[in-house]
Parts: C-alpha cells; sequence; structure tokens
C-alpha cells in the first residue's frame, strides 16, 4: 500500500475546452493498469469540446450541475450523486450549466496499445450548448 503524491492541480488547454476549466489528476494507472481519474472543475458555462474515448467515459457529479450532451441533440442535466457513462467511441461534451460552478470525476482508460485515450474533435457550439435539456430526476 502507499499513499500517492498528489500534482499539482493544472488549468485544462484551451484547444480542448471552453471557457475555465481546472482538473487535478488523482489517478493515472502504470501499466498494466490504462485508468485514468480526474477531479474536473468548471467555471459557468465552461465546456469541453466535442471527444469521445475508445473504452468509454464515466462522470460522477461532485457539485453544481452538469450538462452532457450528445451528436443527437440530447443534453442530460445531471446534479451531485449522479453517474453517466458514455460508451466507447460516443463523441459528446461535458460542462457547467450557466448559473454555477461544477465538479466531476472523470474516470476512462486507455488501451494499452499507444492509441490515444481521448480523440478530441470541434468546439461545441452556443447551440448544442444551449439545446433542450433531459433530466436525471
Amino acid at each position: 500500500m502507499e499513499i500517492l503524491k498528489k500534482q499539482p492541480t493544472s488549468k485544462a488547454p484551451a484547444d480542448w475546452f471552453t471557457g475555465d476549466v481546472w482538473w487535478d489528476v488523482v489517478y493515472a494507472g502504470q501499466e498494466p493498469s490504462r485508468a485514468r481519474l480526474n477531479l474536473v472543475r468548471f467555471a459557468p458555462c465552461a465546456r469541453t469540446d466535442w471527444h469521445s474515448h475508445p473504452l468509454g467515459q464515466t462522470l460522477h457529479i461532485v457539485s453544481g450541475t452538469a450538462l452532457i450532451g450528445g451528436r443527437d441533440g440530447t443534453v442530460i442535466e445531471a446534479h451531485p450523486g449522479d453517474t453517466i457513462f458514455t460508451p466507447p467511441g460516443e463523441e459528446h461534451w461535458h460542462g457547467a450549466a450557466p448559473d454555477a460552478f461544477m465538479e466531476h470525476l472523470a474516470l476512462w482508460e486507455g488501451r494499452g496499445d499507444g492509441s490515444p485515450e481521448t480523440t478530441w474533435l470541434e468546439k461545441v457550439t452556443d447551440e448544442h450548448y444551449n439545446g433542450p435539456r433531459t433530466m436525471t430526476r
């Protein structure tokens, strides 16, 4: 058993996000583990770009209201305690609602073959971000 050294908080790159986003790497597994876990903090209206993960991604909402969007125009509104799974290869985005900060834990893994853990795509438009919402409750 060991206590892992905490890495410094990092500002998320503007190439992959809109607005102010910060993350803490909680866990970055060493081979043979391919698991990744980040605590991500989004300012109001901040969001990821469209992206996908070859093995899927799980988001657990810690605080605030999360918006998670899919290519079909669905925007799920999720709240603290909600857990959302996006299947392998599904293009999606996630971020904070306009009225408050949001934090989530993001869990994903790579294939272990050197291929990208995340495929980053284009920016999310305001039209997608402001699409009709589906509630988790």
